[in-house]
């Protein structure tokens, strides 16, 4: 079981930080392309859910880890689960169902890492 929650983690802390530096890095004008969404937000608020996924990313691996508060663990996990049940909203929102799927699959690692490292 640890193993699985440890891919879990692995999976989910390289896919948000990696998608969080982008939405942080990257301008909102040249994120179009690969994220359509960005057009009903500001450069800020992109920036900010960049942010979001990078400190979420980080915190699902880095507190159990090192065993420094590693209840952050699966409460970053619970935090995570709600950045995909924005972004599925998000996606339904502008008929965008195809990319809603990932969301669902994100949301389910990330409940399921909650759910292994509360217990």
């Amino acid at each position: 079981m640890n193993t699985w929650l440890w891919a879990g983690q692995i999976v989910l802390a390289a896919s948000f930080v990696l998608a969080g530096i982008a939405k942080v890095a990257v301008p909102k004008d040249n994120l179009r392309n690969p994220m359509p969404w960005v057009d009903d937000l500001s450069q800020r608020q992109v920036t900010a859910i960049g942010a979001l996924e990078i400190l979420g990313g980080a915190s699902v691996i880095l507190p159990w880890a090192t065993n420094i508060a590693p209840i952050l663990t699966p409460l970053a996990a619970v935090g995570l689960a709600l950045v995909m049940i924005g972004g599925f909203t998000t996606h339904i929102r502008r008929n965008e169902y195809t990319r809603s799927l990932s969301n669902i699959a994100f949301f389910a690692i990330a409940v399921l890492v909650a759910i292994g490292r509360f217990s």
